[in-house]
């Protein structure tokens, strides 16, 4: 017996208007979803814990069976484990995107959050501008003074460490730091949602205040705005953490695995439990992807481990983006390009197997952001084949059987 989990983050919402009151996934064509959800068990599940913000780092762990209430410390170090980096007692980590904030000679309170991921900016491109970044005099000095080094993330997405003692130690114990996600407040005055509480919060405004100073007009923005691209002027530090461990896997549940997935996050949840991290060249995060890729990685996972987790990032990226053409287009190539062909293999080489297909989170068209609300999952064994009249969407999931805790999927998954 094999195992999949699928993930398609974000896929979830609310219904929108403009597709006359459906939600994107009832609006999306996606036949091997729906086949699934006519042959197996389709309920809904809190993958958010009560009281817990709504995002994929509290929702992933929850899918991978980590009580977030118990294992979660920031998101930031989870995406840290992914690629390697240590983090020593007293150490921070933080989320350090490359963001757009709006040109214009307003103060920068006064201007709003435009892109989250810099217009999606290419990977190389944005090492380059982080890097450049911290060497750039001014900074480097602020950023010394701070304890601060930074990781290149090869996308948007960096990884910054904050190693001064003393800031450290203060920040660890300031309850009221509070740092917010650029995705959850684009269009939005970015003043409003600075770094604030306390001594670090401080810390951490200067430095994106001086950030901006340097990149605005950097000479790799000068030429984005000239080639018609986003700019990467502004910094964006939250999802802060410390070290954290994670329950063994294998230990749980007896089974081993790999996960696929472009995003740093999944990556690091799958290192801090003990699977295998696998990387798909031409795997980004956004809506064109190695779709393919993928497919192929899990199906050769499979081959010497009995589970395989895809995670797919385009539907939530595309819904912070505004793009509700392709957040259909990326739901619906998670069903043709990856579920579909996963099946039919798997079918052809007569492997019995359960499949889960699920949403991590609804991230909602109306606002652009998550939110915590149950959101519908699949699980679909191959040895069976309930026939029902049911869809993959939310509301007929919210017929089926809830589960108020995702801890509780993985272990319904492999049978248990």
């Amino acid at each position: 017996m094999k195992y999949l989990l699928i993930i398609g983050d974000g896929m979830a919402d609310d219904p929108v208007e403009s597709l006359g009151g459906m939600t994107p996934l009832q609006y999306a064509d996606i036949p091997a979803m729906d086949a699934l959800a006519r042959a197996g068990v389709l309920g809904s599940v809190m993958t958010i814990p009560e009281g817990m913000q709504a995002g994929s780092d509290t929702a992933i762990l929850s899918i991978f069976g980590c009580d977030p209430r118990v294992c979660f410390s920031g998101r930031a170090p989870l995406e840290a484990a992914a690629t390697g980096i240590r983090l020593e007692p007293g150490d921070i980590a933080y989320r350090c995107n490359l963001i757009t904030v709006e040109d214009g000679d307003m103060p920068f309170d006064e201007k709003k959050i435009i892109s989250h991921s810099s217009g999606a900016i290419e990977g190389d491109v944005s090492d380059a501008i982080i890097t450049d970044l911290f060497r750039t005099p001014p900074f480097a000095k602020a950023a010394a003074e701070a304890g601060f080094s930074v990781y290149p993330g090869s996308s948007f997405r960096h990884i910054a460490v904050q190693s001064n003692s003393q800031l450290s130690t203060s920040a660890l114990h300031n309850e009221k730091l509070m740092l917010t996600p650029p995705h959850d407040h684009i269009g939005e005055a970015l003043g409003q949602h600075l770094p604030r509480g306390g001594e670090n919060a401080a810390v951490l405004e200067r430095l994106t205040r001086l950030a901006h100073e340097i990149l605005n007009d950097h000479p790799f923005n000068k030429q984005r705005r000239e080639l018609g691209k986003l700019p990467a002027n502004a910094i964006w530090l939250w999802a802060d953490g410390t070290a954290v461990e994670l329950p063994d896997f294998t230990k749980k549940y007896g089974k081993t695995g790999a996960v696929i997935s472009a995003v740093p996050l999944c990556q690091g949840i799958g290192v801090l439990t003990g699977l295998e991290k696998i990387t798909v060249e031409g795997a980004t995060g956004e809506l064109h992807t190695n779709y393919e890729g993928k497919v192929g990685a899990a199906l050769a996972a499979l081959k010497t481990h009995d589970f395989a987790a895809i995670h797919v990032e385009a539907p939530d990226e595309c819904t912070h983006n505004g793009d509700l053409e392709g957040k259909i287009q990326a739901i619906e190539w998670l069903d043709s390009r990856i579920i579909a062909p996963i099946m039919k293999e798997l079918g052809r080489s007569k492997t019995d197997y359960r499949m889960m297909v699920i949403s991590d989170h609804k991230t909602l068209t109306s606002t652009r952001g998550h939110d915590g609300a149950p959101v519908p999952y699949v699980i679909y064994d191959s040895r069976k084949n309930q026939a029902t009249k049911v869809a993959f969407n939310e509301s007929d999931a919210a017929q089926g059987l809830y589960i108020a805790s995702g801890t509780e999927l993985m272990g319904k998954l492999f049978g248990s």
